[in-house]
């Protein structure tokens, strides 16, 4: 039985004070012993468990054949950033959680083996030459997260012009500033971003489509055929408590946005400061909570904890990602959910949290949360609010007859919204969710936006 290779990482003592990829990547010599590990199944369930598809099988047969380039040409026809994608997939709950190797041993590391391809493919030029016969015919793609680019890249290789409205000044989406730089290096998304750029895909950035430039102005002065939002969900949630305008407190997007996009950790050769204090509250249990956390361990905090309302079997967050947090020395106070963030002079202090019980599993499948009116205060300098994102309601609040539902989630049928020729797709229709799984919302949107430009000539 050849067991599971085992990803080198940065020493926990070491990584938790620099902002270097944690993760180092297998070495060739694993590579070829895990790719030997595939069973080769004639039902492969890894590929109908991935979002967008890919031939698995047929890109670990080629990565045993020492044909790396075709491996990689495999991948990159149904999923544009491997190299991304190896690294932050829940492949765990995906390709790998279906892997037929997994009902007896452990399953196959798919991610790993695509971040190998992935990586080969930038640091040996290697990618794939489209044939793409021009149609001239215009797209708009707003949003230049993974929705974004996934539906421009799949548009353009149908012969489409494609232009990418981005309302930040750098592109990715959350890749950019979602995602810390010790697990997603952001050179590896601006080599990714590259390759779409060669394909002539139109990147223009600072553009706030709903301000800068509204969905009727593409329509009729930049004649666009159809449009596509992928905007993500970027407003936080909050705690709805009091104190949570005390100086002190963050919400995470804005924390991981200072730190990501802005380069707060670099400061003061970066403009953008960022303060945590000695001892740091992060207030959520899933990947974003923990990505919060360990982002303020690295800035200096002394002293960083998890306040989670369930047990440690309930978190969210990808396991990987906890046991690296628990490495670093997070500490995870369970079973508490905060009611009161107390300061002095406007200055955060204190944060109030009542102990929680668990009773018994609701519609989530984990065991619900039930107040008992005890509580224990913690001394904090900062606390960092991590409980999940909305869409941002500019698109809705200035575009007449676009549907949306409670959560300002945009309401579409076949990708398509209650606009003609206007699709949307990614966590602005389903709400948070990964980085693969917006992938392909953009792959499929692409495929409705195709039809109906055809059906409308």
């Amino acid at each position: 039985m050849i067991k599971r290779q085992t990803m080198p990482l940065q020493d926990k003592n070491i990584r938790n004070k620099n902002f270097d990829e944690v993760a180092l990547g297998f070495e060739l010599k694993q590579i070829k012993i895990e790719a030997s590990r595939c069973l080769n199944c004639k039902n492969p369930l890894c590929v109908k468990a991935c979002p967008v598809n890919i031939n698995i099988p047929k890109f670990i047969k080629e990565i045993i054949k020492d044909d790396y380039e075709e491996a990689y040409s495999t991948i990159y026809k149904e999923n544009i950033m491997p190299g991304v994608c190896g690294r932050v997939c829940p492949q765990e709950k995906q390709c790998e959680g279906a892997c037929v190797l997994g009902i007896k041993q452990e399953s196959v590391s798919i991610g790993a083996l695509e971040r190998f391809l992935g990586d080969y493919s930038l640091e040996n030029n290697i990618f794939n030459k489209e044939n793409i016969i021009e149609n001239n015919l215009k797209v708009a793609i707003v949003g230049s997260g993974p929705a974004g680019l996934s539906a421009a890249a799949s548009l353009r290789r149908l012969g489409y012009s494609c232009d990418i409205y981005e309302a930040l000044h750098d592109f990715g989406g959350v890749l950019r500033y979602g995602i810390p730089e010790f697990r997603l290096p952001k050179s590896i998304v601006d080599e990714e971003i590259n390759r779409l750029k060669n394909l002539n895909i139109n990147f223009h950035k600072n553009t706030i489509i709903g301000k800068t430039l509204t969905v009727d102005q593409l329509f009729n002065e930049y004649n666009y055929k159809a449009i596509f939002v992928a905007t993500g969900a970027g407003l936080p949630k909050s705690l709805h408590i009091k104190g949570e305008n005390l100086n002190g407190v963050y919400y995470a997007n804005e924390f991981l946005t200072r730190v990501n996009l802005m380069k707060a950790y670099q400061f003061p050769n970066s403009p953008t400061p960022i303060k945590v204090g000695d001892v740091v509250c992060v207030v959520g249990g899933g990947n974003v909570a923990m990505d919060a956390a360990r982002v303020a361990k690295r800035l200096g905090a002394k002293e960083v904890f998890v306040l989670y309302r369930r047990d440690m079997e309930a978190l969210p967050a990808r396991r990987e990602e906890i046991n690296h947090a628990i490495e670093e020395k997070i500490d995870f106070r369970l079973c508490l959910n905060p009611v009161e963030l107390i300061g002095e002079d406007y200055i955060l202090k204190t944060v109030k949290a009542e102990i929680m019980k668990l009773g018994e599993k609701d519609s989530s499948g984990r065991k619900r949360p039930i107040p008992t009116g005890k509580y224990k205060t913690f001394k904090i300098d900062s606390c960092i609010i991590a409980i999940g994102q909305n869409p941002n309601p500019i698109l809705k609040n200035t575009t007449n007859n676009l549907k949306v539902d409670q959560k300002d989630r945009i309401i579409v049928e076949n990708c398509q919204t209650s606009i003609p020729g206007v699709f949307a797709g990614g966590d602005i229709v389903t709400g948070a969710a990964t980085v693969i799984e917006a992938m392909g919302a953009g792959k499929r949107a692409a495929e409705s936006i195709n039809k109906y430009i055809k059906s409308t000539l």
